[in-house]
Parts: C-alpha cells; structure tokens; sequence
C-alpha cells in the first residue's frame, strides 16, 4: 500500500520497474559470482534507488553470491543480475567470477569442481 505520496516498496513494485524495463544486464555475472561493494560504493555518494542501497549493504560486510543477492532482496535472480551488473559497470560493486571451468577441455564445459562448489553451497542451506 502506498500512503501519503510514499513510492511503493517490497512485492508492488514490479520487476521491469526495478530494472528500468531492461531485461539483459551490462555484465554477463555467474549465478556464484561473488559479489563486494567498493570503497565508491561505501562512500555512499552514489545515485540510486533503495534496491542499489540495499545491495551496498549487503555487499559491504562480506562477499555476497549474486544468488544470495537475489534471495535476500526476495526478488527474481534476472533483477538483481542486472542490478549487479550496472552497480559493477559504475564501480560501486566488484564482482568475482569463479574459476570452474575446464581450462584444456576449450569447449565450455563446466568443471567438476564448479559443479562441488554449488553442491556445497546447496548442502549448507
């Protein structure tokens, strides 16, 4: 509900409203890529939106997955990948990409240590 001229928050806001219509992001970013805001983004002298603060936040004490990202934002893993991704491109977050992949396979096949990894992390849930 939005009361007194307030923007609406939490599920009333829709997706695409989020993302400003965008449905790529900038930055192709790995569903276990880890995330950290940047001294930039902790200087907080940034323009953006609740979503962009929130995701600071949850950047600045630790290294944060995209997944959990998403997860904690309650939002759709497209949204925060784009998030993500823009906050990235303006230097306010560094992103991680995993090294999973076979490096002398040369065909793009996910390692299996990559797929460990997310198995791990699915039995710590």
């Amino acid at each position: 509900m939005v009361l007194g001229g307030d923007e609406p928050t939490g599920s009333l806001v829709r997706p695409y409203a989020v993302t400003r219509g965008r449905t790529r992001p900038q930055l192709e970013i790995a569903l276990e890529a880890l995330v950290e805001t940047t001294a930039r983004g902790r200087s907080g002298q940034f323009l953006g939106g609740r979503e962009q603060k929130v995701i600071v936040d949850l950047c600045g004490g630790r290294l944060q997955s995209l997944a959990e990202i998403a997860a904690r934002m309650e939002v759709p893993l497209g949204v925060a990948r784009v998030l993500v991704a823009d906050m990235a491109a303006d230097g306010l977050l560094a992103v991680h990409e995993p090294t999973g992949f076979d490096a002398d396979g040369g065909d793009g096949s996910v390692g299996t240590e990559l797929l460990e990894r997310v198995l791990s992390g699915l039995r710590r849930l």
